[in-house]
């Protein structure tokens, strides 16, 4: 990302505009899923798992 300061521009707004930046491009968040390797299995029964938890949910809710 880079970002080009302008006419009379304080640091303090060029460094809270770059990070609004980086934040809407969804650098962060791609940087954090990647940081640990996961096999295959285990993405999936992470999935399963989250999905049986959303299930008991919305019928202990009543739905």
């Amino acid at each position: 990302m880079e970002v080009k300061r302008k006419d009379k521009e304080g640091f303090e707004v060029l460094l809270r505009r770059f990070f609004r930046d980086v934040q809407q491009s969804g650098v962060l968040t791609e940087i954090k899923k990647r940081r640990y390797f996961t096999k295959d299995a285990s993405r999936v029964k992470k999935r399963e798992t989250a999905r049986r938890k959303a299930i008991r949910k919305k019928i202990k809710q009543g739905y």
